[in-house]
């Protein structure tokens, strides 16, 4: 147990990550909520998979410059003004959701706004775990953070589910809003001298070009990042497939689909607390994970009723910890700090920024082929990305198929 909490020995990170579980769990109440309304508003998986890659869009096309900003500006502070945008985003929607007055439109535009906001919040976010612990606690700390997400997909779904069918999607954005309360608290909370942060990257020219050839040259970063390219444009769609399996395939609701998504986040919190243990980090391991989460979708695509769906929702969801958590911390001990943000910007990019990409694909073979198609489709992006891995794993140094945290 010390061992899998050792990253919460740190006071800085506790506050962290309490005030990441509760703006989470807003966060996510708001994901099943805006799926719902598009789908109340429009009927259709092509425009759900539309306005999910308008909320992509900016950080596929910006990611890059974002995670310049995160190498060249203090990230607390940095962070302290993207989650405020956040929260003042979701208050707008919600306000306008609750009123009657929001139209498909209007979704479209908050989606853009908050990929907006996003493209310089999320490589802040990520390149700002490894600030608040030592080298020897960074893994850990990127799987806990990891835990987090899913302990708060586990809930925030479940009860964006029930309020969904009981007062409306408009409440979920309000209490998203109100969420984000707790990460500026904890931020501000924060002892600056006990932060591990580098000094700002001075601004001079050709610094995107330097970050850029960085990564081209290193194959311990290079290689995960194609591999993520992969897995994130056709696999992490869950929020495009999985309300179409509830309610055409599965026939079920809201509650149906918060309940999927919950056993996910269930899934992923027991699969991120192993990681936390016992996972090792470098592309070998990486390799392993994208095979296990490949066959673990796969399989959840087959399943033929909701309980069955659920069981086997928490394998994908276990699996989805391990390869993301390995994938990041991957990245995260291989990259120079000075390089950080861009290169964690590049997985945002990767992770995130393929959205606009593969939420369409998706949503498409969802609606003309059927939902079981378009969660197959990730499964076969899963294995594919595992024979990259292996493909280039005797190709890159030694030390980078598997990384010596204390080094």
């Amino acid at each position: 147990m010390s061992r899998t909490f050792a990253a919460l020995r740190v006071r800085n990170f506790r506050l962290w990550a309490g005030g990441q579980l509760l703006s989470l769990i807003g966060t996510w109440m708001q994901a099943i909520a805006q799926g719902w309304l598009i789908l109340e508003l429009s009927g259709s998986g092509v425009v759900l998979g539309l306005v999910v890659a308008a909320q992509f869009l900016p950080v596929l096309l910006l990611g890059p410059y974002g995670g310049l900003i995160a190498d060249r500006v203090p990230k607390r502070r940095l962070l302290m003004v993207t989650q405020s945008a956040l929260a003042v985003l979701a208050l707008g929607l919600g306000l306008l959701t609750i009123t009657g007055a929001v139209r498909i439109w209007m979704v479209f535009g908050f989606a853009l706004a908050f990929g907006l906001v996003n493209t310089v919040d999320n490589p802040g976010r990520q390149s700002f775990v490894p600030e608040m612990v030592d080298r020897p606690l960074v893994r850990n700390a990127v799987t806990l953070n990891s835990v987090m997400v899913n302990s708060s997909r586990a809930l925030g779904p479940a009860v964006a589910g029930v309020l969904v069918a009981t007062v409306g999607v408009g409440v979920c954005f309000l209490i998203n809003a109100a969420s984000f309360a707790a990460v500026l608290v904890a931020l501000a909370l924060m002892r600056e001298s006990e932060l591990f942060a580098g000094e700002p990257v001075a601004r001079e020219r050709g610094q995107l070009r330097q970050g850029l050839r960085y990564v081209r040259r290193t194959p311990g970063l290079l290689v995960p990042l194609l591999m993520m390219a992969l897995v994130g444009t056709l696999a992490y769609e869950f929020q495009v497939v999985l309300p179409l399996m509830a309610q055409v395939t599965l026939g079920g609701g809201a509650e149906a689909y918060g309940f999927m998504t919950s056993a996910m986040g269930a899934g992923a919190v027991v699969g991120g607390l192993a990681i936390a243990t016992w996972a090792r980090t470098g592309l070998g391991p990486l390799t392993v994970a994208a095979f296990a989460f490949g066959v673990a979708i796969l399989a959840a695509a087959a399943m033929p009723t909701l309980s069955t769906e659920l069981a086997v929702l928490a394998l994908v969801g276990a699996a989805s910890t391990g390869f993301l958590a390995t994938g990041n911390a991957t990245l995260q001990l291989t990259s120079e700090p000075r390089f950080r943000g861009r290169v964690m910007a590049l997985w945002s990019v990767t992770f995130l920024g393929s959205t606009p990409i593969g939420g369409p694909i998706v949503g498409f073979v969802a609606e003309y082929f059927g939902p079981r198609y378009a969660l197959g489709l990730g499964g076969v992006a899963c294995l594919l990305a595992g024979v990259l891995g292996l493909l280039f794993l005797r190709r890159i140094p030694h030390a980078e198929r598997r990384i010596d945290e204390s080094a």
